[in-house]
C-alpha cells in the first residue's frame, strides 16, 4: 500500500475522454479522466457511475435538464439514465464505475475505449 497524488497521476497522460485506471475498489475501478469538449450521449443499462471534478468544471446534460459540477463536486448517475459530459475547457475528473463499465455505454465510436491502462 502505497499513497497516490492525483495531481502526479494526472500529468502523466494528455489525452482526453481517454480514462486510466487508477486503483480498484472491490468489483470497481477508480479512474482518472480529462475532458475537454462534448462525449456522447449515452447510457449504462447495468451500472451506476459516479462522476468527481478534481480540477475544473463538468457539465453533465441529461434530456430535461443540465448539472453543472465544479471542483470538489460529484454526481452519481444511475444506471439507465442517458447523459453526456461537456467541458468547455479542460476538466480533471475521477470516475468511480463497475470494472464492466464502457466509457461510451450503450454506443460504440472512436471516443469508446476498451483496454483501459493503468496508472
Amino acid at each position: 500500500m502505497e499513497k497516490i497524488n492525483i495531481a502526479e497521476k494526472l500529468e502523466l497522460f494528455h489525452e482526453y475522454w481517454s480514462p486510466r485506471i487508477l486503483g480498484e475498489v472491490n468489483d470497481s475501478y477508480v479512474k482518472l479522466a480529462k475532458f475537454k469538449g462534448d462525449f456522447v450521449w449515452h447510457t449504462h443499462e447495468n451500472e451506476d457511475e459516479m462522476f468527481i471534478v478534481v480540477k475544473g468544471e463538468l457539465t453533465i446534460k441529461f434530456r430535461d435538464k443540465d448539472v453543472q459540477l465544479h471542483e470538489g463536486e460529484c454526481i452519481v448517475i444511475p444506471k439507465g439514465i442517458e447523459h453526456m459530459p461537456v467541458a468547455e475547457q479542460e476538466v480533471h475528473v475521477m470516475l468511480i464505475e463497475a470494472k464492466t463499465t464502457l466509457n461510451t455505454g450503450n454506443v460504440v465510436n472512436e471516443k469508446t475505449v476498451e483496454n483501459l491502462e493503468k496508472i
